[in-house]
């Protein structure tokens, strides 16, 4: 029998952290971040699983709003994660001073001495590069490379665009995968700013305007 959406759009709890972690970690597997952060492929999809823990863990599930997508097999099983968008709205801030003290003496181990300044300096230049105004950033969005190719992404992306526009909020992005950027330009989002990180790639930023 094949998967059937059980629900869409819900906003996660502490339970559904393991679920996140795991999804966002299969689907950014190859992104160019993590292939420069975790160059060791058999050590980057756990690595990348424990990362997307402590992101969401203790910033963007108590803190922001995250949104998942569930499925199941058959109507007797229970449903899975298959797609989680990591926010950060506007009255609050997942990556703060308080999440960042909590999370740094985990850093070491995953990024490794040699990069953990590059890797600062790259989420530093991320952060300037934000609108100065009230707005939605989304940090991350992924879907289960399992069920790619079934509109989940679109449909969790714009439950949160529908909110950004009810309340005239823009909302900003960005990315480092440059096949990810038509993705985005389809939902409405701008290319505003290149930024090439030697060794690392070119970040792309996107902003999307409240409709």
């Amino acid at each position: 029998m094949s998967s059937t959406v059980t629900s869409t759009a819900r906003f996660a709890t502490m339970d559904d952290v393991p679920g996140v972690a795991r999804v966002l970690s299969r689907s950014c597997y190859d992104d160019p971040l993590l292939r420069w952060l975790i160059p060791d492929d058999d050590l980057r999809m756990a690595r990348t699983r424990r990362f997307f823990a402590l992101v969401s863990g203790f910033g963007y599930v108590p803190a922001g709003e995250t949104r998942v997508t569930t499925m199941s097999d058959g109507p007797e099983d229970a449903p899975t994660i298959r797609a989680a968008a990591l926010w950060a709205p506007p009255h609050s801030n997942p990556e703060g001073r308080l999440v960042a003290l909590r999370t740094w003496p985990h850093w070491v181990s995953l990024v490794g001495r040699a990069n953990l300044g590059a890797f600062v300096r790259l989420f530093a230049e991320w952060k300037l590069a934000a609108p100065q105004e009230p707005h939605l950033y989304l940090a991350a969005l992924g879907v289960d490379p399992a069920v790619e190719g079934q509109g989940i992404a679109g449909g969790l992306l714009t439950a949160e665009l529908d909110r950004a526009d009810s309340e005239s909020l823009p909302v900003f992005t960005q990315t480092l995968d440059d096949k990810c950027v038509g993705f985005y330009e389809r939902f409405g989002f701008d290319v505003v700013r290149e930024v090439e990180h030697p060794g690392v790639g070119t970040t792309t930023f996107l902003r999307r305007d409240p409709v």
